[in-house]
C-alpha cells in the first residue's frame, strides 16, 4: 500500500500522537540537518550533514533521501538522490547524480552527507533531509531543512603587473596585491603569500594573515619572522604588503597572493565559500659575489657584569678583530635564544628586535659603536626574564659602486651567560588573564601591584594578536604625568591610579578592533633612575555587538480578515545601547518598502501615507527592548511580509545588526454571506415582455454594493447579455445586436432586487438565464474588493403559437383592354407579432405554360427587385404597414396569365436576429387582355363562360341580366378601392436586386 506525502502527512502525525501515548518513556526519533541559512558561491561546493537517532536498533542502517523546495515554486518538492534508490531524482538532478557531481554518503549508519562539486545558481532552495521509517510506529521527526542561498561570486584579487623581478642576495623584496569583496553578506577575508619553486608542484606558503587578523609565518620562515625580515602588512582597506629583508637564493620562484573569503554558518562555524589567487610575480635572486677569506673574523662577547640583580643595569660588548679592520664595513647583532634583541648596520644606524621594540622606546635598551672594532649594548633596568644565553653575532659587508652593501657570512662569538636574580623588592603583578567586554561598552583593566617600595611608573601596552608588537595605550610617570599614545591620542583613554598599589585603564566604547594582548608594564624608581620592570599581560576579547544583541519579530495572530488589528512585537535582547530601528514591508518578491524608522534619539520618520495605517509602541523590559508595531484595521496594502531591522549607534556611525525573520501577514477577504432567489424557470408566449427576478436574500454587509451580469446559455454557447457594475453603470454584451439592444433592460430595484426584461419575447428568447452577482465591500483605507460571485440559473420556454399569419385569398378573373391598369393586391389580414416585417413575392403563370415564375419582389429591407422586364410599366406600393400591392399600367396580351402574392412574416430573436415564421400564398387573379377592352371577374367555383351559354341558352336573357348586374357591383367596388389606394400608394422607383434562388 502506498500512498502520496501529502496524503501519508495526516497518518504519519496520527500515528505520532498513538506512539507519544502507547510508548511513553521509549526513544524518539529526532532528524537534524545543518542550520541555515547557508550562503554558497556559485562554482563552489556544498556539503550538508544529515542525521537521525532514538530508532530501537541505533547501528542499522538507515535510507535517507534528499529533496529540494525552489523559491519560484515553494510549495513544490523536487526529489535529487536516495542512498537506496538510483532512480529517486527527477530528470533536472538525475544526470548530475549519475555523474557523482552529487552525492549522499554514508559517514555512519545513522549519518550521511550530502555533496554538491560546483553549485549552479538553480540550486537555491530549501533543502530536506528526510529518513525513511524502518519499524512499525511513527514516533517524532523524520526529516530536517536546510535553507541553501547561491550567491554570486564577488571577490577580486590584483596585483601590479610584474611578471619577472631580479635581486641580489641579501637586498629587500617587496610585493603587494589588492583583495575586495562586495558580497552583501558578512563576510571575512584571510590573505596568504605563497612560493612556487621551480619542480615543485605544491606552493609553499611565506606568510599569512588568517580571517581573524592573526599573522602566521610559512614553514621554513618562522626563523626570518621572528628576526622581523619576513613580514605581511595591510595598508588601507584592501591592500596587502609582502616585505621580505635579506632575500637568500631559496627565495627564488613565483611568488603570488591567494585572498579566500570566509563566512560564518548559524552553528558559528566559518567556512571558506570562495578564494582568488592574483597573478603570480617571477622572482630571481642571484648569489652574492664570493668574499674575501672570513676565517680570520674573531667575534668576542663579554657582560658586565655577567651576574646581577634585578634593576641593574647590564652591559654586553661585542669585539671584532679582523684583517684590514678599518677599511671594511660590519653588521653586528645581539641575540639571546634565538630571538634577537638590536642589530647595528654598516653605516652605524641601529634596529631594535620587535620582541624588544617598547624597551627600545621607553630607554631600557640601548646600543652603539663605541670604536673601530667595539660595539655595545646596554639593558637597565634588567628583568629576571632578561637571564639567559647571549650571542653577538657579525657579518662583514660589501659596498658595491652603487653604494648598496652585499652582506657576507656570518661569524658568531662564544655564548655568554647571564644570571639575574630577583632583588629584595619584591615588586610583582596581578591581573586578570581573561577579559570580555561587550562592544560598545568601557573596559577596564586593573593592574594589582606587589612589593612597592619606591616610586612606581606605568605604560599601558597593546598588540591585535600574539605575534604583533606591543604599541603604547597610555602611560602614567611617577611624577603622575599622562601621556597618550599612537593611534589612542583620539580616543577617550585614561591611565589612573585609585590606590597606591593600584593601576587602572579606561578605554570608552570599545569595537572588536580593540581585541587582543593588553600589557601592564610597572617600573619601580629611585631618585630618577629605574630600578626594576615588571610586566603582566591580560587576553581582551571585545564581543561584537550582533553577537549579544539579537532581533527577532514575532506575532501572535498573522493571518487575519480585512478589518481586523494585527500587533507585530519586534523584540530586541540585550543590553540596552542606542538602538535605531527600522520596520520594512516586503509585498512582492523585489520591493522592499520602510515603513518607519525609529531613531535612538526617540525621533520616528515615517513614509508617505502610511502614518494613518500604523501605530507604534515602545516596551522597556530588564534584558529586552519590545517595539510594537500595530495595525489598524487591516486592508490589503498592510499584506506582505515584515521585518524589523536595528542599527546601533558607535563611534558617531551606525553599525547595522543582522535583521530579523521575515514575518508574513495574510490578509484575507471575509467569508461571503451572499444568497440569491430567482424563479428555477419562467414560460413566455411569443410576443409578450419578459421579466426575470434575481432578488438578494442575505448579505455580507449593509454597505455592500453588486456587480451584476446576466448571461444566456443555448446549448454549449454561452453569452453575456447586459451587466452592470458596482456603480450601476450598464454595458451590453459584445454579441447582441444593436436592434436587440432596443428591447432589452435591466434594473436594480429595492431589496435589493436585478430585473432583466425583454419586451416582445421571441422563440429563439428562450434558454438558461443566469444572474451573476459579485458583491463589493470598502476596506477601511477606501479600496474597493470583490469577493467571490453568487449566481441562479432560471430557465426560460418562449412558446409559439400557432401560425397566425393570413391574407386575403380571392380568386379573381379580370378582362382588360390595352388601355385599362389592372392591379394585384396583397392584403395581410392577421400576423404573429407587432414587430412582424413581411417579404411579399408576385408570381406569374403566362397563358398556354404551365411554370409560375417570381416578376416582383419587396424585400423587409424595403429593397425592391423587378424581374418582370416590364420596366416603368410595373408599379409597386405599400400605403399600409399589412397592404401591398403591384400594378400593371398600359399591358399587352403577352401580360395575360394568372397572377399571385407570397407573404413571409419574418420576427427578431435575441440571439439569431430576424428569422422567418410563417408563409402564405394568396388567390389567384386571372387577368385576359384584348383589344376590345371587354373585362369581367367570376368568383370560383367559375366555369368557362362558353359552357354556361351552351347550358344556358334557354336562360340567355336572365343570365346576361345577372352578369351585367354582377360586372357593374364589382366595378363599383374596385373604382372604391382604387380611389383609397389613391389616397395613400407611393410611386417608388424599383431597383432591381438578385434574390436568393438566382
Amino acid at each position: 500500500m502506498s500512498c502520496s506525502r501529502q496524503s501519508c502527512s495526516w497518518r504519519a502525525n496520527l500515528l505520532l500522537c498513538l506512539g507519544l501515548f502507547l510508548h511513553c518513556g521509549e526513544a524518539i526519533v529526532h532528524t537534524e540537518a545543518q542550520a541555515g541559512p547557508l550562503y554558497r558561491v556559485v562554482g563552489s561546493p556544498l556539503s550538508i550533514s544529515c542525521n537521525v537517532s532514538g530508532f530501537s536498533n541505533p547501528d542499522a542502517e538507515q535510507e535517507f533521501e534528499v529533496r529540494v523546495k525552489k523559491p519560484a515554486n515553494p510549495t513544490f518538492e523536487i526529489n535529487i538522490i536516495s542512498t537506496g534508490n538510483n532512480d529517486f531524482g527527477y530528470a533536472i538532478y538525475l544526470d548530475r547524480v549519475r555523474s557523482k557531481e552529487i552525492t549522499l554518503t554514508h559517514v555512519s549508519p545513522t549519518a550521511v552527507v550530502f555533496e554538491i562539486q560546483r553549485l549552479q545558481k538553480n540550486d537555491e532552495g530549501e533543502f530536506e533531509c528526510s529518513v525513511k521509517n524502518s519499524e512499525n510506529v511513527y514516533l517524532g521527526t523524520y526529516s530536517a531543512h536546510t535553507v541553501v542561498k547561491v550567491i554570486d561570486n564577488s571577490l577580486s584579487v590584483s596585483s601590479p603587473a610584474s611578471t619577472s623581478l631580479s635581486y641580489n642576495e641579501g637586498e629587500a623584496l617587496m610585493l603587494t596585491c589588492q583583495a575586495s569583496s562586495n558580497t552583501v553578506q558578512h563576510t571575512h577575508l584571510s590573505i596568504a603569500w605563497y612560493l612556487r619553486k621551480d619542480g615543485e608542484d605544491d606552493p609553499r606558503p611565506i606568510i599569512s594573515l588568517d580571517r581573524d587578523f592573526t599573522l602566521s609565518p610559512g614553514p621554513g620562515f618562522e626563523g626570518r619572522y621572528q628576526a622581523g625580515l619576513v613580514r605581511l602588512d595591510k595598508i588601507g582597506e584592501a591592500t596587502y604588503r609582502l616585505k621580505m629583508d635579506q632575500l637568500e637564493v631559496s627565495d627564488q620562484g613565483q611568488i603570488y597572493c591567494q585572498a579566500r573569503e570566509w563566512i560564518q554558518d548559524p552553528d558559528r562555524s566559518w567556512y571558506a565559500i570562495t578564494q582568488a589567487d592574483a597573478a603570480e610575480t617571477t622572482v630571481n635572486v642571484r648569489a652574492r659575489e664570493v668574499l674575501p677569506d672570513t676565517s680570520s673574523l674573531v667575534v668576542r662577547i663579554s657582560a658586565q657584569p655577567p651576574t646581577l640583580q634585578e634593576g641593574q643595569e647590564l652591559s654586553l660588548s661585542c669585539n671584532i678583530d679582523t684583517e684590514k679592520l678599518r677599511e671594511r664595513f660590519f653588521s653586528v647583532a645581539w641575540r639571546k635564544g634565538g630571538v634577537e634583541l638590536a642589530r647595528i648596520g654598516p653605516t652605524g644606524i641601529l634596529s631594535v628586535g620587535p620582541e624588544y621594540s617598547v624597551r627600545g622606546q621607553e630607554g631600557e635598551l640601548r646600543a652603539a659603536r663605541v670604536g673601530s672594532k667595539d660595539y655595545r649594548l646596554i639593558l637597565q633596568p634588567v628583568r629576571t626574564d632578561d637571564h639567559g644565553v647571549y650571542i653577538c653575532t657579525a657579518w662583514p659587508q660589501d659596498r658595491g659602486q652603487d653604494g648598496v652593501f652585499t652582506q657576507g657570512a656570518a661569524q658568531d662569538s662564544s655564548s655568554q651567560l647571564v644570571s639575574i636574580s630577583a632583588t629584595e623588592s619584591g615588586l610583582s603583578l596581578e591581573m586578570q588573564n581573561i577579559v570580555k567586554v561587550n562592544e560598545r561598552d568601557k573596559l577596564v583593566l586593573t593592574c594589582k601591584v606587589l612589593g612597592v617600595k619606591g616610586q612606581l611608573s606605568v605604560t599601558w601596552q597593546h598588540k591585535a594578536t600574539s605575534a604583533a608588537i606591543f604599541t603604547n595605550v597610555i602611560s602614567l610617570s611617577q611624577e603622575g604625568v599622562m601621556e597618550t599614545g599612537g593611534e589612542f591620542s583620539r580616543r577617550r583613554v585614561k591611565a589612573t591610579r585609585p590606590t597606591t598599589d593600584t593601576f587602572t585603564l579606561e578605554l570608552d566604547e570599545v569595537t572588536p578592533s580593540d581585541s587582543g594582548v593588553y600589557q601592564c608594564a610597572v617600573s619601580e624608581w629611585k631618585t630618577n633612575s629605574k630600578t626594576n620592570s615588571q610586566s603582566q599581560t591580560a587576553t581582551v576579547t571585545v564581543e561584537p555587538v550582533e553577537s549579544y544583541v539579537k532581533v527577532n519579530l514575532v506575532s501572535r495572530d498573522n493571518i487575519v480578515t480585512v478589518g481586523d488589528d494585527v500587533a507585530l512585537m519586534c523584540r530586541v535582547r540585550g543590553p540596552h545601547v542606542p538602538i535605531t530601528l527600522t520596520w520594512s514591508l516586503q509585498r512582492d518578491a523585489t520591493n522592499l518598502d520602510n515603513i518607519l524608522t525609529l531613531n535612538y534619539d526617540g525621533a520616528v520618520s515615517w513614509s508617505a501615507g502610511v502614518e494613518q495605517s500604523y501605530q507604534l509602541k515602545v516596551e522597556n523590559k530588564p534584558n529586552e527592548v519590545r517595539y510594537h508595531l500595530l495595525i489598524h484595521g487591516a486592508s490589503q496594502r498592510e499584506a506582505g511580509s515584515y521585518q524589523c531591522s536595528a542599527s546601533v549607534f558607535i563611534e558617531n556611525a551606525y553599525k547595522r545588526l543582522p535583521a530579523s525573520n521575515q514575518l508574513a501577514v495574510k490578509v484575507n477577504k471575509p467569508v461571503s454571506k451572499l444568497d440569491l432567489t430567482s424563479a428555477p424557470a419562467l414560460t413566455s408566449n411569443i410576443n409578450t415582455d419578459l421579466e426575470i427576478k434575481c432578488s438578494v436574500i442575505s448579505t455580507t454587509s449593509a454597505s455592500s454594493r453588486y456587480a451584476v451580469t446576466w448571461l444566456l446559455q443555448q446549448q454549449a454557447e454561452k453569452q453575456i447579455i447586459v451587466s452592470s457594475d458596482r456603480d450601476a453603470l450598464l454595458a451590453f454584451g459584445p454579441q447582441v445586436e444593436l436592434s436587440h439592444r432596443q428591447r432589452i433592460s435591466m434594473k436594480h430595484t429595492k431589496g435589493p432586487s436585478f430585473e432583466l426584461s425583454i419586451r416582445q419575447a421571441q422563440i429563439s428568447d428562450g434558454g438558461s438565464y443566469t444572474c451573476e452577482v459579485v458583491e463589493w465591500l470598502q476596506d477601511p483605507r477606501g479600496d474597493w474588493y470583490e469577493l467571490s460571485p453568487v449566481s441562479r440559473t432560471t430557465n426560460v420556454t418562449v412558446l409559439e403559437p400557432e401560425n397566425n399569419l393570413s391574407i386575403e385569398k380571392n380568386e379573381l378573373e379580370l378582362n382588360r383592354s390595352t388601355t385599362q391598369d389592372f392591379t394585384i393586391p396583397c392584403h395581410i389580414t392577421n400576423q404573429s407579432s407587432s414587430d412582424s416585417e413581411f417579404q411579399v413575392i408576385w408570381f406569374r403563370q403566362k397563358v398556354a405554360e404551365t411554370k409560375h415564375l417570381p416578376i416582383f419582389t419587396a424585400y423587409r429591407d424595403a429593397t425592391l427587385q423587378d424581374r418582370s422586364g416590364m420596366g416603368d410599366r410595373l408599379r409597386f406600393s405599400h400605403p399600409l404597414p399589412n397592404q401591398f400591392s403591384l400594378t400593371v399600367s398600359k399591358p399587352g396580351r403577352e401580360d395575360s396569365g394568372l397572377y399571385f402574392c407570397e407573404v413571409e412574416e419574418w420576427i427578431p430573436s435575441l440571439s439569431h436576429g430576424w428569422r422567418r415564421v410563417a408563409v402564405e400564398k394568396s388567390g389567384n387573379l386571372t387577368v385576359y387582355v384584348n383589344a376590345e377592352g371587354d373585362a369581367r371577374a367570376v368568383s370560383e367555383p367559375a366555369c368557362n363562360s362558353g359552357i354556361w351559354i351552351g347550358i344556358l341558352v334557354a336562360f340567355a336573357l336572365c343570365a346576361v341580366a345577372v352578369v351585367v348586374g354582377l360586372l357593374l357591383k364589382i366595378c363599383q367596388s374596385n373604382r372604391g378601392k382604387k380611389a383609397e389606394n389613391s389616397l395613400w400608394t407611393e410611386q417608388v422607383t424599383l431597383n432591381s436586386k438578385p434574390s436568393a434562388e438566382d
